[in-house]
């Protein structure tokens, strides 16, 4: 089991559940990365990759990858605080879009949950690429719960 996963709520249930997400064939097909994750935050990357380009000229990242970044880590932090598995549908995602991402670097996400409600997630997050107070995007979302 990976060290960084032992601040969750249950570490045997997001060892599966944090590669789980990974495997998905978007997240694959993205190349997401899960960096780290503790009780309520994870940080995923986003390897840089030509065919993420959404500008052939200006080479920056189509504004989709972004927002799949940030659906994703804004996601699985609510897992970190779970003991078991259940279905989480994204609600409301809003991005707010505050400067392009730089050609030839990975994104990082950073999300956090910071309301878990028997019924609501609520979560913030932070898209960076070499320093988290120069922040790509910022969004808060909301996510509907329903156990298994």
């Amino acid at each position: 089991m990976n060290s960084l996963w032992l601040p969750v709520a249950n570490p045997d249930f997001f060892a599966q559940v944090g590669p789980w997400f990974m495997a998905l064939p978007h997240c694959k097909a993205l190349g997401l990365e899960l960096v780290a994750a503790e009780r309520a935050k994870v940080t995923l990357k986003l390897p840089f990759k030509n065919e993420l380009i959404g500008n052939p000229e200006t080479r920056v990242l189509h504004g989709g990858v972004v927002t799949s970044l940030i659906d994703t880590a804004s996601g699985v932090t609510l897992y970190t605080l779970l003991d078991a598995p259940e279905a989480a549908a994204t609600l409301d995602l809003r991005i707010d879009y505050l400067r392009p991402a730089k050609p030839d670097l990975p994104l990082y996400c950073t999300a956090e949950c910071y309301r878990l409600t028997d019924s609501v997630a609520f979560t913030r997050a932070t898209a960076y690429q070499e320093d988290p107070d120069k922040p790509v995007a910022h969004s808060v979302a909301t996510f509907a719960r329903t156990a298994s």
